[in-house]
């Protein structure tokens, strides 16, 4: 029998297999408000059959928003539709996570009230990088486009402090909305990534330099986010190997290895790597994978085309303890049973990913 099925413990959180929903954006919130729906909650639900579920990226500001209709977890009504949805998991013998982000410069103007989105300098993206911008809020039916990111101010010191105090209450958020953890997003060029990054972080001060300054940013969140929630319930999405987006800095996996030894010290409890995986990008190297293995001993997660056998080989080298499934979850509520079976797995309708209703969400 694969690994994928045998069940998985942590010192305080008992998995019942090893197979891991990762966060996929769906555009699905109520509007207005960017809040969690019932639809929402069945969505995730169904899909309770993982180990462990990873609700999909949710701002922590009205000001950390890239994209329309992705929910948020920084008012009490968006709380109160969170809570649906952990509430119908849990009911289901599931385990969830929320993964928090900010975008940063991966955003337009029209989320900013009109200004210009933040980020650790003031580097533009290249213009065919682009954000999904609904041309009415309101109304679904009139659809959307895709828009050219704004270009970005550079965040002042005092910037900084507020967007980490944001993290930290969107923490205090999920614990009240039923969350099992948190996820912070800090891979795809989003904001933490951004820090992380020399290609967007041109600091001078204490946030930009050196790789011990780019990581600052990230580390002190953790620290005070580990006040909130067990550190063993806190997790880092990093995509070390992914240069796209204008984040081409070839010296990130040095420092995503760094930063995970810091994490290692603080005994954060889960490391959750996106590997690329389309022919353009790079496989990940094997010395990486034992690195990482050997810098961090909790819980490593892969998410990234892995098919049973890939993900036995990651298992059975010990390189990870849960392998993410994105693309085949969307079809298949029931995947840990088919994949078990070696059934053939339902297709995802990808004229349905994003915005609408139950169509290509809840009916497969």
């Amino acid at each position: 029998m694969s690994r994928l099925f045998e069940s998985f413990s942590t010192p305080d959180l008992a998995l019942k297999n090893r197979i891991v929903m990762p966060p996929m954006t769906r555009c699905k919130s109520q509007q207005p408000g960017n809040i969690a729906t019932e639809l929402m909650a069945e969505y995730y639900a169904q899909r309770a059959t993982a180990g462990l579920i990873i609700a999909e990226a949710t701002q922590v500001s009205a000001d950390a928003q890239g994209y329309s209709y992705t929910p948020g977890i920084h008012t009490q009504e968006q709380v109160a539709g969170w809570r649906l949805v952990t509430d119908k998991v849990h009911q289901n013998d599931g385990k969830i996570f929320l993964q928090m982000w900010h975008t940063g410069r991966m955003s337009h103007a029209c989320f900013q009230q009109g200004q210009a989105p933040m980020a650790p300098s003031a580097i533009a993206l290249p213009d065919d990088i682009t954000v999904w911008v609904a041309n009415d809020e309101l109304d679904r039916s009139k659809g959307g486009g895709m828009q050219t990111c704004t270009p970005p101010r550079e965040m002042t010191l005092a910037d900084i402090k507020r967007v980490q105090d944001d993290f930290v209450q969107a923490a205090v958020n999920a614990r009240e909305a039923g969350f099992d953890g948190i996820e912070l997003h800090g891979a795809n060029g989003y904001l933490i990534d951004q820090f992380l990054r020399k290609s967007s972080n041109q600091r001078t001060d204490q946030y930009g330099g050196s790789p011990a300054n780019r990581i600052r940013f990230l580390l002190e969140i953790l620290q005070r986010m580990s006040e909130v929630f067990p550190p063993e319930r806190i997790c880092v999405r990093f995509a070390p190997h992914n240069m796209t987006r204008g984040m081409d800095d070839p010296d990130t996996p040095e420092t995503v290895l760094l930063v995970m030894k810091k994490m290692a010290d603080l005994n954060i409890g889960f490391v959750h790597f996106a590997e690329v995986d389309w022919e353009a990008e790079p496989n990940v190297p094997e010395e990486f994978r034992a690195l990482a293995r050997e810098i961090f001993p909790n819980t490593i997660i892969v998410a990234g085309n892995y098919t049973v056998e890939r993900a036995d080989w990651v298992l059975e080298k010990g390189y990870a303890d849960l392998v993410a499934f994105g693309r085949p979850y969307l079809a298949n509520p029931d995947l840990p049973q088919k994949l078990q079976q070696g059934s053939e797995l339902k297709q995802v309708n990808f004229e349905t990913l994003f915005g609408g209703d139950a169509e290509g969400y809840t009916d497969y």
